[in-house]
């Protein structure tokens, strides 16, 4: 075997390995982008726990075949970048507001979602999910609200049973 096909079995055991690995996977055509705003997504995409790669389609493409996943061929062409997400939501989240503030020059392919094909409605749809840790951060709150709700009403009951009982010991007095 030559070794470029050994380089290329090796890529896309890679590939197969970053799929395996992350919560989902975004494609997107990236054509337009200058090295500077790819820079910027590249940074982006760290702060939101995911990574920006661009490899050979038919690299992607075997990776994705080799795990079974063949509805994604049609959107292996042209320049595709991949991102892949540790979250189901995050990797969609970068991409969508990538595609807004880089007006027409990331354009949205698909996605593999929870071992699935997401076409592009559906990872706008995943971008608009809150986070697992905001979902936690809402239930938490939704939670604790009836106990600080009952604390404050106890509260104002002590509170008035002390105003109550100074203005009889006041009265008494005088």
């Amino acid at each position: 075997m030559s070794a470029n096909l050994e380089a290329k079995k090796v890529v896309v055991a890679e590939i197969t390995e970053k799929i395996k690995a992350s919560k989902s996977v975004v494609l997107v055509d990236y054509n337009k982008l200058t090295v500077k705003e790819v820079s910027e997504l590249r940074n982006k995409c760290k702060q939101a726990n995911c990574e920006y790669k661009v490899y050979k389609n038919t690299l992607v493409r075997k990776a994705l075949n080799d795990l079974g996943y063949n509805q994604f061929d049609k959107d292996l062409n042209g320049p595709t970048a991949v991102t892949f997400g540790a979250d189901e939501t995050a990797a969609a989240k970068v991409m969508v507001e990538a595609a807004k503030t880089y007006d027409q020059k990331i354009l949205l392919k698909s996605a593999f979602v929870d071992n699935g094909y997401v076409d592009k409605a559906g990872i706008k749809a995943l971008a608009a999910i809150p986070s697992r840790e905001e979902l936690v951060a809402k239930m938490l709150g939704s939670l604790n609200s009836p106990a600080t709700n009952l604390a404050g009403v106890l509260n104002n009951v002590v509170s008035a049973l002390v105003r109550v009982l100074n203005a009889v010991a006041t009265k008494e007095q005088a």
